[in-house]
């Protein structure tokens, strides 16, 4: 853990006497630009990133990995059979199985098959996601320790199960600055009419990290950001003279105050200013021709939808964009899992493979990060009363699946075993700290020392542990 590099100075006065460091990094971001552009590398860079920006496609509820990514022909043999207490080993489970007088295993309903050179087994429901097989990594051995819903997904996003921690995305922006002083570091796009577990803006928030690095939601509509259009009768010059205005009595109270806030404040209203121009253009998708909609479905022609999310996430990337992430909901499927989860994969499955496929057509996808999975697994048993035509899967953090693809992610590479049973893993576990390190240092950074000192203790996004998986690296 890295020492505090300013122990007895304000940040106001961190800033004027030093040029580099993170004092140096959080002026440039405010002042938005990039933060290699201050001068002397900061500490927690590290030598030369595989990567410049990450797409996060986060499906929220927990996809089931046995349906999907991890063939077990042992479950299907085995159907009906209760749970060996020799693989359970007396591990938790929540309050919705736990009382349950039988864990009856149930197989996957769905065929597998193998693709690709790299011959990846992938679920039929994923015929689009097995054409790029040879572009991606699956992490097989994910676990976590977070068995519901809130803690779980709070965790993947922020490192910690409990919230107030800043998110990824977060960090990022306060480690790295942003490349576009147009448009904000960190955009976040949710799935619209979506069902299923609450998404809170916490999950994309900067916790106890300057305001100015909360992600930013972008919206399916006209006012893309909330209260980013004038209101009417104020036209674009009259919000300048009005920005100019409120900034000198800002600079005035700074003055005399020395309060970082009026700075967040300053560059928050300076950036809100400069996205009435730029929102439009990005969000706008006249300038797409028909072959992106075949790529894409036709389900990007409607805004708000996962395609046309996907396709956003692509259009915001081009344009300097740091983390954009996705937000997709309804994989929690305690009943009706058959059903469901062809449901699911039927809104997502085309538009996750087309943005891999289009990042890499314009080569975008060697230093693009992209990242597919959701908070924690499910059961390899049926929840509830046994019915193999129309059963359930409860909530499973032992192992899962996820994958990831571009920026210096090994193509066409499996990660990771786990028992016959997809209960416990066998080999290569990946804890969410260490897809959290392994992130960090893709993007150039040292997870152990990208810190900001709280209340006494200096918080980081892999807490107290976290190691870099080198085997899904070139």
């Amino acid at each position: 853990m890295t020492g505090d590099p300013f122990p007895f100075l304000s940040r106001r006065e961190a800033l004027t006497r030093f040029g580099g460091g993170l004092g140096g990094i959080a002026l440039a971001s405010l002042m938005g630009k990039a933060a290699t552009a201050i001068g002397a590398p900061a500490p927690f860079l590290t030598e030369r990133p595989k990567a410049k920006r990450v797409i996060y496609l986060f499906q929220s509820g927990g996809p089931s990995q046995m349906d999907l990514f991890d063939y077990k022909p042992r479950l299907n043999a085995e159907q009906g059979k209760e749970l060996p207490e020799e693989v359970r080993m007396g591990q938790r489970l929540t309050g919705m199985s736990g009382n349950q007088a039988s864990l009856p295993l149930v197989g996957s309903p769905f065929q597998f098959s193998q693709h690709g050179e790299s011959g990846q087994w992938f679920s039929e429901l994923l015929p689009h996601t097995a054409k790029i097989a040879d572009d991606i990594t699956v992490v097989k051995s994910m676990f976590t320790e977070a068995i519901n819903h809130g803690p779980g997904v709070t965790m993947m996003q922020t490192g910690a199960q409990i919230g107030g921690r800043p998110s990824i995305g977060s960090w990022l922006s306060y480690g790295l600055g942003s490349m576009n002083e147009n448009l904000p570091a960190f955009v976040v796009l949710v799935t619209k009419g979506m069902k299923g577990q609450p998404l809170v803006s916490r999950l994309w928030g900067s916790g106890f990290l300057p305001g100015e690095h909360d992600g930013v939601r972008f919206n399916p509509d006209k006012d893309a950001v909330l209260y980013l259009n004038n209101p009417p009768g104020i036209d674009t010059t009259s919000r300048r003279r009005m920005l100019d205005r409120l900034e000198e009595l800002h600079r005035i109270q700074l003055a005399k105050s020395g309060d970082s806030v009026l700075e967040t404040r300053i560059a928050q209203y300076e950036m809100g200013f400069r996205m009435q121009a730029s929102i439009p253009e990005v969000t706008g998708f006249a300038d797409e021709p028909d072959s992106t909609y075949q790529l894409y479905g036709e389900d990007a022609r409607t805004p708000g939808t996962y395609a046309a999310n996907c396709l956003m996430a692509r259009r915001l990337a081009e344009r300097g964009v740091q983390f954009i992430q996705l937000y997709h909901q309804d994989w929690d499927h305690h009943g009706g899992l058959p059903g469901g989860i062809k449901t699911k994969c039927q809104e997502t499955d085309q538009a996750s493979a087309a943005l891999v496929t289009d990042l890499k057509q314009r080569g975008l996808l060697d230093d693009t990060v992209v990242i597919w999975g959701g908070e924690f697994g499910r059961t390899n048993y049926c929840q509830g009363k046994f019915n193999a035509a129309n059963f359930g899967r409860d909530h499973h953090p032992r192992c899962f699946s996820m994958w990831m693809a571009g920026g210096g992610i090994k193509a066409g590479h499996s990660h990771g075993v786990t028992d016959d049973y997809c209960y416990n893993i066998a080999e290569g576990g990946v804890h969410v700290h260490d897809f959290h390190a392994t992130l960090l240092h893709l993007l150039g950074i040292d997870h152990e020392r990208l810190t900001f000192q709280y209340q006494g203790r200096h918080f980081r996004l892999t807490d107290v542990h976290g190691h870099i998986v080198k085997e899904i690296l070139v």
